[in-house]
Protein backbone atom coordinates (compact mmCIF):
# COMPACT_ATOMS: atom_id res chain seq x y z
CA UNK A 1 0.00 0.00 0.00
CA UNK A 2 1.42 3.39 -1.06
CA UNK A 3 1.32 6.16 1.54
CA UNK A 4 0.59 9.63 0.09
CA UNK A 5 1.85 12.63 2.05
CA UNK A 6 -0.56 15.30 3.16
CA UNK A 7 0.91 17.72 0.64
CA UNK A 8 0.44 15.31 -2.25
CA UNK A 9 -3.03 14.39 -1.06
CA UNK A 10 -3.97 18.05 -1.07
CA UNK A 11 -2.68 18.41 -4.63
CA UNK A 12 -4.74 15.40 -5.75
CA UNK A 13 -7.86 16.77 -4.12
CA UNK A 14 -7.39 20.15 -5.77
CA UNK A 15 -6.90 18.59 -9.20
CA UNK A 16 -10.09 16.54 -8.82
CA UNK A 17 -11.94 19.66 -7.73
CA UNK A 18 -10.86 21.60 -10.80
CA UNK A 19 -11.57 18.75 -13.21
CA UNK A 20 -14.99 17.60 -12.07
CA UNK A 21 -16.74 20.57 -10.47
CA UNK A 22 -18.47 23.58 -12.03
CA UNK A 23 -19.52 21.84 -15.25
CA UNK A 24 -22.84 23.69 -15.44
CA UNK A 25 -21.95 27.09 -14.00
CA UNK A 26 -19.58 29.61 -15.58
CA UNK A 27 -16.16 30.35 -14.15
CA UNK A 28 -16.50 33.92 -12.93
CA UNK A 29 -13.66 36.44 -12.86
CA UNK A 30 -14.32 39.36 -10.52
CA UNK A 31 -12.51 42.65 -10.97
CA UNK A 32 -11.96 43.84 -7.42
CA UNK A 33 -11.35 41.97 -4.21
CA UNK A 34 -12.82 44.29 -1.58
CA UNK A 35 -15.68 43.86 0.87
CA UNK A 36 -18.36 43.69 -1.84
CA UNK A 37 -16.40 40.93 -3.53
CA UNK A 38 -16.03 39.15 -0.19
CA UNK A 39 -19.80 39.06 0.27
CA UNK A 40 -20.26 37.95 -3.36
CA UNK A 41 -17.90 35.05 -2.69
CA UNK A 42 -19.82 34.09 0.43
CA UNK A 43 -23.09 34.07 -1.54
CA UNK A 44 -21.43 32.12 -4.35
CA UNK A 45 -20.45 29.27 -2.04
CA UNK A 46 -24.08 28.19 -1.65
CA UNK A 47 -24.48 27.84 -5.42
CA UNK A 48 -20.96 26.37 -5.84
CA UNK A 49 -19.71 29.10 -8.13
CA UNK A 50 -16.02 29.22 -8.99
CA UNK A 51 -15.12 32.88 -8.51
CA UNK A 52 -11.61 34.23 -8.98
CA UNK A 53 -10.59 37.78 -8.05
CA UNK A 54 -8.17 40.40 -9.33
CA UNK A 55 -7.07 43.16 -6.96
CA UNK A 56 -3.92 45.27 -6.49
CA UNK A 57 -3.84 44.67 -2.73
CA UNK A 58 -2.27 41.30 -1.81
CA UNK A 59 -4.18 41.44 1.50
CA UNK A 60 -7.54 42.41 -0.04
CA UNK A 61 -10.62 41.05 1.77
CA UNK A 62 -11.09 38.40 -0.95
CA UNK A 63 -7.53 37.07 -1.02
CA UNK A 64 -8.19 34.04 1.20
CA UNK A 65 -11.69 33.24 -0.04
CA UNK A 66 -11.41 33.41 -3.82
CA UNK A 67 -11.05 30.24 -5.89
CA UNK A 68 -7.98 31.92 -7.32
CA UNK A 69 -6.65 35.33 -6.30
CA UNK A 70 -4.51 37.40 -8.66
CA UNK A 71 -2.63 40.44 -7.44
CA UNK A 72 -2.66 43.09 -10.12
CA UNK A 73 -4.28 46.32 -11.24
CA UNK A 74 -7.86 46.13 -12.51
CA UNK A 75 -7.13 49.41 -14.30
CA UNK A 76 -4.27 48.01 -16.41
CA UNK A 77 -5.25 46.76 -19.89
CA UNK A 78 -2.89 43.77 -20.11
CA UNK A 79 -3.59 42.62 -16.55
CA UNK A 80 -7.37 42.70 -17.00
CA UNK A 81 -7.21 41.10 -20.44
CA UNK A 82 -4.99 38.23 -19.32
CA UNK A 83 -7.07 37.66 -16.20
CA UNK A 84 -10.28 37.57 -18.22
CA UNK A 85 -8.98 35.09 -20.80
CA UNK A 86 -9.13 32.22 -18.30
CA UNK A 87 -12.72 33.02 -17.25
CA UNK A 88 -16.10 32.27 -18.81
CA UNK A 89 -17.73 35.39 -17.41
CA UNK A 90 -16.25 38.63 -16.08
CA UNK A 91 -17.98 40.92 -13.59
CA UNK A 92 -17.04 43.73 -11.22
CA UNK A 93 -17.30 44.86 -7.62
CA UNK A 94 -15.98 48.34 -8.46
CA UNK A 95 -16.68 50.29 -11.66
CA UNK A 96 -13.29 52.01 -11.97
CA UNK A 97 -11.78 49.28 -14.15
CA UNK A 98 -10.15 49.12 -17.59
CA UNK A 99 -13.03 49.26 -20.07
CA UNK A 100 -10.87 48.78 -23.18
CA UNK A 101 -9.76 45.36 -21.96
CA UNK A 102 -13.35 44.36 -21.15
CA UNK A 103 -14.52 45.44 -24.60
CA UNK A 104 -11.81 43.33 -26.23
CA UNK A 105 -12.74 40.32 -24.10
CA UNK A 106 -16.41 40.78 -25.02
CA UNK A 107 -15.52 41.03 -28.72
CA UNK A 108 -13.76 37.67 -28.40
CA UNK A 109 -16.83 35.97 -26.98
CA UNK A 110 -16.40 36.37 -23.24
CA UNK A 111 -19.50 37.27 -21.27
CA UNK A 112 -18.93 40.61 -19.53
CA UNK A 113 -21.66 41.82 -17.16
CA UNK A 114 -22.45 44.62 -16.64
CA UNK A 115 -21.75 45.35 -20.29
CA UNK A 116 -18.60 47.41 -20.97
CA UNK A 117 -20.36 50.27 -22.79
CA UNK A 118 -22.61 50.78 -19.77
CA UNK A 119 -19.63 50.79 -17.42
CA UNK A 120 -18.01 53.42 -19.62
CA UNK A 121 -21.11 55.60 -19.36
CA UNK A 122 -21.44 55.14 -15.59
CA UNK A 123 -17.74 55.79 -14.91
CA UNK A 124 -18.27 59.45 -15.78
CA UNK A 125 -20.93 61.21 -13.74
CA UNK A 126 -21.35 63.69 -16.61
CA UNK A 127 -22.46 61.00 -19.05
CA UNK A 128 -24.65 59.46 -16.33
CA UNK A 129 -26.54 62.72 -15.96
CA UNK A 130 -26.80 63.21 -19.70
CA UNK A 131 -28.24 59.70 -20.04
CA UNK A 132 -30.92 60.46 -17.44
CA UNK A 133 -31.75 63.69 -19.24
CA UNK A 134 -31.81 62.12 -22.72
CA UNK A 135 -34.21 59.34 -21.72
CA UNK A 136 -36.50 61.45 -19.54
CA UNK A 137 -35.53 60.18 -16.09
CA UNK A 138 -36.05 62.70 -13.28
CA UNK A 139 -32.81 64.13 -11.89
CA UNK A 140 -31.58 67.38 -10.34
CA UNK A 141 -30.64 70.18 -12.73
CA UNK A 142 -26.96 70.29 -13.62
CA UNK A 143 -24.26 72.14 -15.54
CA UNK A 144 -21.23 70.52 -17.17
CA UNK A 145 -17.90 72.19 -16.42
CA UNK A 146 -14.32 71.57 -17.51
CA UNK A 147 -12.44 73.36 -14.75
CA UNK A 148 -12.73 75.13 -11.42
CA UNK A 149 -12.55 78.50 -13.17
CA UNK A 150 -15.75 77.73 -15.09
CA UNK A 151 -17.74 77.74 -11.86
CA UNK A 152 -17.53 81.55 -11.99
CA UNK A 153 -19.76 81.38 -15.07
CA UNK A 154 -22.54 79.73 -13.04
CA UNK A 155 -22.80 81.90 -9.94
CA UNK A 156 -26.57 82.14 -10.41
CA UNK A 157 -26.71 78.33 -10.19
CA UNK A 158 -25.21 78.16 -6.67
CA UNK A 159 -25.55 76.56 -4.17
CA UNK A 160 -24.59 73.40 -6.02
CA UNK A 161 -22.57 70.27 -5.52
CA UNK A 162 -19.44 70.05 -7.61
CA UNK A 163 -18.79 66.45 -8.65
CA UNK A 164 -15.73 65.12 -10.39
CA UNK A 165 -16.64 63.45 -13.66
CA UNK A 166 -14.34 60.48 -13.06
CA UNK A 167 -12.68 58.84 -10.11
CA UNK A 168 -14.91 59.90 -7.25
CA UNK A 169 -16.65 57.36 -5.04
CA UNK A 170 -17.48 56.72 -1.37
CA UNK A 171 -17.89 60.43 -0.76
CA UNK A 172 -14.67 61.42 -2.53
CA UNK A 173 -14.90 63.85 -5.43
CA UNK A 174 -18.02 65.64 -4.17
CA UNK A 175 -18.24 68.99 -2.38
CA UNK A 176 -20.74 71.75 -1.82
CA UNK A 177 -20.05 75.14 -3.41
CA UNK A 178 -22.45 77.55 -1.73
CA UNK A 179 -21.08 80.87 -2.98
CA UNK A 180 -18.27 82.50 -4.96
CA UNK A 181 -15.92 82.57 -1.97
CA UNK A 182 -15.78 78.75 -1.95
CA UNK A 183 -14.86 78.31 -5.61
CA UNK A 184 -11.13 78.36 -4.83
CA UNK A 185 -11.65 75.18 -2.80
CA UNK A 186 -13.26 73.37 -5.75
CA UNK A 187 -11.82 70.63 -7.94
CA UNK A 188 -9.83 71.81 -10.94
CA UNK A 189 -10.92 69.01 -13.26
CA UNK A 190 -13.79 68.13 -15.62
CA UNK A 191 -17.03 67.48 -13.80
CA UNK A 192 -20.43 68.97 -13.18
CA UNK A 193 -22.36 71.26 -10.91
CA UNK A 194 -25.54 69.69 -9.58
CA UNK A 195 -28.18 71.96 -8.13
CA UNK A 196 -28.48 71.45 -4.38
CA UNK A 197 -31.84 69.76 -3.74
CA UNK A 198 -33.93 70.59 -0.69
CA UNK A 199 -34.84 66.97 -0.04
CA UNK A 200 -36.94 65.24 2.59
CA UNK A 201 -35.13 61.89 2.46
CA UNK A 202 -32.45 60.02 0.55
CA UNK A 203 -33.66 56.71 -0.81
CA UNK A 204 -32.12 53.80 -2.70
CA UNK A 205 -33.62 51.02 -4.79
CA UNK A 206 -31.57 48.04 -5.93
CA UNK A 207 -32.83 46.32 -9.06
CA UNK A 208 -31.56 43.32 -11.02
CA UNK A 209 -31.96 42.16 -14.60
CA UNK A 210 -30.75 38.79 -15.87
CA UNK A 211 -29.61 37.82 -19.35
CA UNK A 212 -33.17 36.72 -20.23
CA UNK A 213 -34.62 40.15 -19.45
CA UNK A 214 -36.26 39.21 -16.15
CA UNK A 215 -36.29 42.20 -13.76
CA UNK A 216 -36.86 42.35 -10.00
CA UNK A 217 -36.42 45.27 -7.59
CA UNK A 218 -35.83 45.29 -3.86
CA UNK A 219 -38.05 47.56 -1.73
CA UNK A 220 -36.75 51.09 -1.22
CA UNK A 221 -34.49 51.81 1.75
CA UNK A 222 -33.85 55.09 3.54
CA UNK A 223 -30.30 56.38 3.97
CA UNK A 224 -28.59 58.78 6.35
CA UNK A 225 -25.16 60.05 5.29
CA UNK A 226 -22.15 60.93 7.43
CA UNK A 227 -22.14 64.77 7.66
CA UNK A 228 -18.41 65.05 6.87
CA UNK A 229 -17.38 62.02 4.83
CA UNK A 230 -20.55 61.75 2.66
CA UNK A 231 -20.68 57.99 3.29
CA UNK A 232 -23.83 56.07 4.16
CA UNK A 233 -23.71 56.03 7.96
CA UNK A 234 -27.05 54.37 8.62
CA UNK A 235 -29.92 52.97 6.59
CA UNK A 236 -33.25 51.49 7.48
CA UNK A 237 -35.42 49.08 5.54
CA UNK A 238 -38.10 49.40 4.43
CA UNK A 239 -38.15 53.17 3.96
CA UNK A 240 -40.85 55.11 5.82
CA UNK A 241 -42.60 56.39 2.70
CA UNK A 242 -46.08 56.14 1.24
CA UNK A 243 -47.10 53.35 -1.13
CA UNK A 244 -47.26 55.93 -3.91
CA UNK A 245 -43.69 57.14 -3.33
CA UNK A 246 -42.47 53.53 -3.03
CA UNK A 247 -44.11 52.67 -6.35
CA UNK A 248 -42.60 55.77 -7.97
CA UNK A 249 -39.08 54.91 -6.76
CA UNK A 250 -39.29 51.25 -7.80
CA UNK A 251 -40.76 52.20 -11.18
CA UNK A 252 -37.88 54.60 -11.90
CA UNK A 253 -35.24 51.98 -11.04
CA UNK A 254 -37.04 49.29 -13.05
CA UNK A 255 -37.46 51.46 -16.14
CA UNK A 256 -33.85 52.59 -15.90
CA UNK A 257 -32.31 49.11 -15.93
CA UNK A 258 -34.68 48.11 -18.75
CA UNK A 259 -33.75 51.18 -20.80
CA UNK A 260 -30.07 50.40 -20.27
CA UNK A 261 -30.64 46.69 -21.04
CA UNK A 262 -28.11 46.07 -18.33
CA UNK A 263 -27.37 42.59 -17.02
CA UNK A 264 -26.52 42.49 -13.34
CA UNK A 265 -27.38 44.56 -10.30
CA UNK A 266 -28.04 48.31 -10.38
CA UNK A 267 -28.19 50.49 -7.27
CA UNK A 268 -30.16 53.68 -7.82
CA UNK A 269 -29.65 56.43 -5.22
CA UNK A 270 -32.49 58.95 -5.12
CA UNK A 271 -33.70 62.15 -3.49
CA UNK A 272 -37.27 62.49 -2.24
CA UNK A 273 -38.03 66.20 -2.44
CA UNK A 274 -40.29 68.00 0.00
CA UNK A 275 -42.82 68.26 -2.83
CA UNK A 276 -42.98 64.46 -3.11
CA UNK A 277 -40.92 64.09 -6.29
CA UNK A 278 -38.34 61.32 -6.65
CA UNK A 279 -35.10 62.33 -8.40
CA UNK A 280 -32.21 60.08 -9.40
CA UNK A 281 -28.97 61.12 -7.72
CA UNK A 282 -26.40 58.56 -8.90
CA UNK A 283 -26.23 54.92 -9.94
CA UNK A 284 -23.80 52.08 -9.29
CA UNK A 285 -23.71 48.95 -11.52
CA UNK A 286 -22.87 46.45 -8.76
CA UNK A 287 -23.78 45.42 -5.23
CA UNK A 288 -24.00 48.51 -3.08
CA UNK A 289 -23.70 49.80 0.45
CA UNK A 290 -27.47 50.37 0.48
CA UNK A 291 -28.09 46.63 0.12
CA UNK A 292 -25.91 45.11 2.85
CA UNK A 293 -28.93 44.43 5.08
CA UNK A 294 -30.50 42.14 2.45
CA UNK A 295 -28.28 39.29 3.70
CA UNK A 296 -30.39 39.10 6.87
CA UNK A 297 -33.56 41.00 6.00
CA UNK A 298 -34.66 39.83 2.55
CA UNK A 299 -35.58 36.48 1.07
CA UNK A 300 -32.65 36.83 -1.38
CA UNK A 301 -29.56 38.95 -0.72
CA UNK A 302 -28.32 41.48 -3.27
CA UNK A 303 -25.15 39.40 -3.63
CA UNK A 304 -26.95 36.20 -4.54
CA UNK A 305 -29.19 38.22 -6.87
CA UNK A 306 -26.19 39.65 -8.73
CA UNK A 307 -24.79 36.15 -9.29
CA UNK A 308 -28.17 34.84 -10.41
CA UNK A 309 -28.52 37.72 -12.88
CA UNK A 310 -25.11 37.44 -14.56
CA UNK A 311 -25.25 33.62 -14.69
CA UNK A 312 -28.69 33.59 -16.34
CA UNK A 313 -30.47 31.97 -13.39
CA UNK A 314 -34.00 32.91 -12.31
CA UNK A 315 -33.98 35.95 -10.07
CA UNK A 316 -34.77 35.40 -6.40
CA UNK A 317 -37.60 36.72 -4.23
CA UNK A 318 -36.72 40.26 -3.12
CA UNK A 319 -39.37 40.69 -0.43
CA UNK A 320 -38.42 42.12 2.94
CA UNK A 321 -38.96 39.61 5.74
CA UNK A 322 -38.21 41.83 8.74
CA UNK A 323 -37.44 45.44 9.64
CA UNK A 324 -33.73 46.06 9.33
CA UNK A 325 -31.04 48.66 9.67
CA UNK A 326 -27.38 48.89 8.73
CA UNK A 327 -24.53 50.79 10.37
CA UNK A 328 -21.19 51.22 8.65
CA UNK A 329 -18.18 50.56 10.85
CA UNK A 330 -15.69 53.29 9.98
CA UNK A 331 -12.20 53.70 11.33
CA UNK A 332 -12.32 56.21 14.15
CA UNK A 333 -10.62 59.57 13.76
CA UNK A 334 -7.17 59.67 15.35
CA UNK A 335 -6.44 55.96 14.89
CA UNK A 336 -4.19 54.41 12.24
CA UNK A 337 -2.68 50.96 12.60
CA UNK A 338 -3.58 47.35 13.31
CA UNK A 339 -7.32 47.26 13.80
CA UNK A 340 -9.15 46.55 17.06
CA UNK A 341 -12.92 46.32 17.42
CA UNK A 342 -13.72 47.65 20.87
CA UNK A 343 -17.13 46.65 22.20
CA UNK A 344 -17.73 43.83 19.71
CA UNK A 345 -18.58 41.21 22.36
CA UNK A 346 -21.03 43.56 24.06
CA UNK A 347 -22.76 44.28 20.73
CA UNK A 348 -23.00 40.57 19.86
CA UNK A 349 -24.96 40.04 23.07
CA UNK A 350 -27.84 42.13 21.69
CA UNK A 351 -30.43 39.96 19.87
CA UNK A 352 -30.74 40.78 16.19
CA UNK A 353 -27.30 42.41 15.89
CA UNK A 354 -25.01 40.91 13.23
CA UNK A 355 -21.55 42.39 12.59
CA UNK A 356 -19.85 41.79 9.24
CA UNK A 357 -16.11 42.48 9.39
CA UNK A 358 -14.23 42.89 6.12
CA UNK A 359 -10.91 41.31 7.04
CA UNK A 360 -8.93 44.54 6.66
CA UNK A 361 -5.94 44.46 8.97
CA UNK A 362 -5.15 48.18 9.06
CA UNK A 363 -7.60 50.87 10.13
CA UNK A 364 -7.48 54.52 9.08
CA UNK A 365 -9.80 57.41 9.92
CA UNK A 366 -13.17 56.86 8.19
CA UNK A 367 -11.99 53.73 6.33
CA UNK A 368 -14.79 51.20 5.84
CA UNK A 369 -13.86 48.29 8.09
CA UNK A 370 -17.18 46.49 8.33
CA UNK A 371 -20.86 46.99 8.93
CA UNK A 372 -23.52 45.86 11.36
CA UNK A 373 -26.91 44.59 10.21
CA UNK A 374 -29.70 44.97 12.76
CA UNK A 375 -33.11 43.32 12.60
CA UNK A 376 -36.23 43.78 14.70
CA UNK A 377 -40.01 43.62 14.78
CA UNK A 378 -40.47 47.32 14.09
CA UNK A 379 -38.65 50.38 12.85
CA UNK A 380 -38.53 51.74 16.41
CA UNK A 381 -36.85 48.58 17.71
CA UNK A 382 -34.25 48.69 14.94
CA UNK A 383 -33.48 52.35 15.58
CA UNK A 384 -33.15 51.73 19.33
CA UNK A 385 -30.70 48.87 18.76
CA UNK A 386 -28.77 50.95 16.24
CA UNK A 387 -28.33 53.73 18.78
CA UNK A 388 -27.01 51.17 21.27
CA UNK A 389 -24.55 49.68 18.79
CA UNK A 390 -23.37 53.11 17.65
CA UNK A 391 -22.29 53.85 21.23
CA UNK A 392 -20.75 50.42 21.86
CA UNK A 393 -18.53 49.54 18.90
CA UNK A 394 -15.42 51.59 18.16
CA UNK A 395 -12.94 50.82 15.39
CA UNK A 396 -9.53 51.74 16.83
CA UNK A 397 -5.92 50.55 16.73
Amino acid sequence: MKIISKGKTKAVILSIRKEFMYQDLPKIGLLGGGQLGRMLLQAGIDLDFQISCLDPDPEAPCHRLAYEFTQGSFQDFDTVYQFGQSQDLISIEIEHVNIDALEKLASEGKQVYPQPHLLRMIQDKRTQKQFFQQYGFPTADFRLIESREEIHQHLDFLPAYQKLGKGGYDGKGVQLISNASQIAEGFDAPGLLEKAVDFEKELAVIVARNIHGEVKAFPAVEMVFHPVQNLVEFLISPAAISKEIEAQAVDIATRLIQEMKMVGLLAVEMFLTKEGQVLINEIAPRPHNSGHQTIRANATSQYEQHLRAIAGLPLGDTSTTVFAGMLNLLGEAGYTGKVKYAGLSEALAIPGVYPFLYGKKITKPFRKMGHVSIIGDSREVVEEKANQVRKIIRVIS
